[in-house]
């Protein structure tokens, strides 16, 4: 069978490709190893992650804020069985939309795993043994990531775990301990702390969420300590032992004394690596980097002229839209048309409460380029829809060039700025300045409302509510 386009994986690089490739009029076929398509976001990361976050908040809110809404609920309890089950429900219908849009586009979908037997040519090899080959024109490959781990940690995967198993734990833990700051441990440290668990944050850098603004590190941290989550930063982990139902965590702090974390759960969150184990890569001489990544170039096409790669198996911020947006681009560009994607205006988010969002440049990366900027800061508990809904944590800041007022960055902490980012990625597409985005009318009392203040701020610095 010869296909325009074949695609290995099912993730939201590779099917959003097969879907867009199909709307072009190309003859596509995915291959997913996995009995269910959408890969890790739908399956085991993002989704998944997120149906937790909703249950354990909602039950949160009972216990710690109920009372002040004039609202009253006797003995708040909940029922992590029935959490887990919800959350396999939307997995469910979320993994099921996406074979809904294989069908819908006449993709051919095949399971098993997918490996070279030459530059056009994919072995899918099924869970019982046998295989099949399938031709394909062009090959695009979104096999995605695994989590990283550390060399001398055990996995168990039963009390040393990775994302993978703290999504199906079969009980709270009562003192969790996180092996990294990143967004992964956060969101999954948020959860099962508002469930009642102990939980300990070890990072080896000196703040959490090391790729964000300072500003934003610093104010998901003291948010998160009111919370109750602790914090050992600047900690290098150096071994992870398991007895019994016991784990001992080791690590040196930034003077070189020895500390130990005791829990009965460790979640080690140190990222994610590039998955291409079992695609038959150097049987076609395909090139990967130093850091196991699929190499591309500018058109995300690899050493080999009709094979491409997207999403987590190549260099970039390993985020599901990214991924997303390049799928697209390569469809598009075996279509003959011409795709742009700005890398700098990918946003990067947190999901817990109250939520993290940047898109664009942070302060630290413009003072080491030397760029002249000037910030504009607006605090939420100044919004009058912040105080509200009690939820008054946070802030939106507006990064703006100097000279040309053009805006260059924009971070935000706060209720729904997951969502809010996109008004600033958005005003950035166009090279909008801070003027801009202020003179905007923006619903009153909103959320929004901050990053207009914030746009005034950075523009003149003259905000009307602060």
């Amino acid at each position: 069978m010869t296909y325009d386009i074949i695609v290995i994986g099912s993730g939201p690089g590779g099917y959003i490709a097969a879907v867009r490739a199909s709307q072009l009029g190309k003859k596509v076929a995915i291959i997913e190893k996995y009995s269910t398509l959408g890969g890790t976001c739908l399956n085991v990361g993002c989704i998944p992650s997120k149906a937790l976050l909703d249950s354990s908040h909602h039950y949160y809110d009972a216990v710690h804020h109920f009372e002040e809404h004039g609202i009253s609920v006797e003995n708040p309890s909940f029922d992590f069985p029935k959490m887990l089950a919800r959350k396999a429900k939307v997995v469910e219908t979320t993994t099921g939309g996406i074979t809904y849009l294989m069908d819908k586009n006449n993709i051919d979908v095949f399971e098993g795993l997918g490996s070279f037997e030459d530059k056009t040519h994919v072995k899918i090899t099924k869970s019982d043994g046998s295989s099949e080959i399938i031709e394909g024109v062009n090959i695009i490959i979104a096999t995605g990531s695994k989590p990283a781990n550390l060399p001398f940690i055990k996995l168990d995967k039963e009390r040393i775990m990775t994302s993978t198993e703290a999504l199906k734990l079969p009980e709270v833990p009562k003192h969790l301990i996180v092996i990294g700051g990143g967004v992964i441990g956060l969101e999954l440290g948020s959860v099962y702390k508002r469930l009642g668990a102990d939980v300990t944050v070890v990072e080896y850098m000196d703040k959490i969420v090391p790729g964000m603004d300072t500003d934003v590190s610093k104010e998901l941290q003291k948010v998160f300590k009111k919370q109750g989550i602790k914090f050992a930063t600047s900690h290098k982990v150096t071994s992870v032992e398991r007895t019994g139902d016991t784990v001992l965590v080791k690590a040196t702090d930034k003077k070189d004394r020895e500390i130990e974390f005791t829990g009965d759960y460790c979640l080690v969150a140190v990222g994610r690596k590039a998955y291409t184990q079992g695609l038959g890569l150097e049987k076609i001489g395909l090139d990967v980097n130093a850091r196991g990544q699929v190499a591309v170039n500018a058109h995300l096409q690899t050493n080999i002229n009709n094979i491409y790669a997207v999403g987590d198996v190549i260099k970039g911020a390993m985020l599901a839209h990214k991924a997303e947006e390049e799928g697209v681009a390569v469809a598009e560009y075996l279509a003959g048309e011409k795709p742009h994607i700005d890398y700098n205006l990918v946003p990067g988010i947190v999901y817990t409460w109250p939520e993290a969002a940047a898109v664009g440049k942070t302060e630290e990366e413009l003072k080491e380029a030397k760029i002249e900027y000037k910030a504009g800061k607006f605090p939420m508990r100044a919004l009058g829809r912040a105080r509200a809904s009690g939820d008054i944590d946070g802030f939106v800041k507006v990064l703006a060039d100097k000279n040309t007022d053009e805006i260059l960055g924009v971070h935000m902490v706060g209720a729904r700025v997951a969502d809010l980012i996109m008004e600033a990625a958005v005003a950035m597409e166009f090279r909008a300045s801070a003027e801009d985005l202020a003179r905007i009318c923006h619903g009153h009392p909103t959320y929004s409302e901050a990053v207009k203040e914030a746009a005034k701020a950075a523009w003149d610095g003259k905000p009307l509510n602060a």
